[in-house]
């Protein structure tokens, strides 16, 4: 069974793991992301997939980042978290591995991932959803990823709600506690996202979107309003079938197992076995 090795790279760690085509994740390993510097986040994960080449023998490499990725999956056009512009990763990273390499939108890993392994496995029309600090997605159509004319479609906007004060973990707890002012900011929230998905529905059509992220972890408290809010917003609701609204089921994993199977079918392996 072939591996390849996936990596997750975001503005505070390196996530890296070797993936066999199942997509089950083999080994992982973490280490700190110097995202002020270019030359020193590349050698980071340079050093991760030839750590774990110690111990395994793997085909390619799959990386996934949050940013706008050129469309040959080559250079990383703009990082928000990090200080990419115009960054040839690939070279860099095949240099030093000697192995070949392919980049990719960490939110089209993931959502690669959760269609092929996770909630939205059977689906072929699929959008995940990355809420988090930012907001990133991945969209899936007729089972293929779908990443536009430039190589950077699935943004459907990153931005910081609230620049500082309590974290999502604090008021998740809150809202589970019963407080009521948890639970109002899990309704604004889930109504926002909800609204949200009923737009992208009406563009693309999707059978099923994946939610996904650090404030998935919310789970219904999330789920439900942003349900309610869906149906109340799509067009045309009575008369259409609506998509399925899931939580992720791969967790952190996710934009790992998805990087590792993008470089597999990139490089003509052994594709993952659903």
């Amino acid at each position: 069974m072939s591996l390849t090795i996936g990596i997750d790279v975001g503005g505070t760690k390196v996530f890296a793991g070797v993936v066999d085509s199942g997509g089950r994740m083999v080994e992982k390993l973490k280490r700190s992301t110097p995202a002020a510097s270019p030359e020193q986040t590349a050698r980071v994960i340079g050093e991760a997939i030839l750590e774990l080449l110690e111990r395994h023998e793997a085909d390619a490499v799959g990386i996934g980042a949050a940013g706008f990725i050129d469309s040959a999956g080559s250079t990383i056009l703009f990082a928000p978290n990090l200080a990419w512009r115009d960054e040839p990763l690939k070279k860099q990273v095949e240099r030093h591995v000697g192995l070949p390499v392919v980049v990719e939108n960490d939110a089209n890993a993931a959502a690669w991932a959760e269609t092929n392994l996770g909630a939205a496995r059977g689906y072929e029309h699929v959008i995940f959803i990355g809420v988090g600090t930012g907001i990133g997605a991945g969209i899936v159509i007729n089972g293929q990823l779908y990443r536009g004319r430039w190589g950077i479609a699935g943004e459907p906007g990153h931005y910081r709600v609230i620049a500082e004060g309590i974290n999502g973990p604090e008021v998740t707890q809150a809202a589970r506690e019963g407080d009521a002012v948890a639970l109002r900011c899990f309704e604004i929230v889930g109504d926002w996202l909800g609204q949200g998905l009923a737009a992208l529905a009406a563009i693309l059509d999707p059978d099923c979107f994946v939610i996904g992220g650090g404030v998935s972890d919310a789970g219904d408290l999330l789920i439900d309003p942003a349900k309610a809010a869906f149906a109340g917003a799509l067009t045309g609701g009575h008369y259409r079938q609506h998509a399925e609204i899931r939580l992720a089921q791969l967790g952190a994993d996710a934009g790992v197992i998805g990087a590792a199977d993008l470089a597999r079918r990139s490089f003509g392996l052994q594709a993952l076995a659903s």
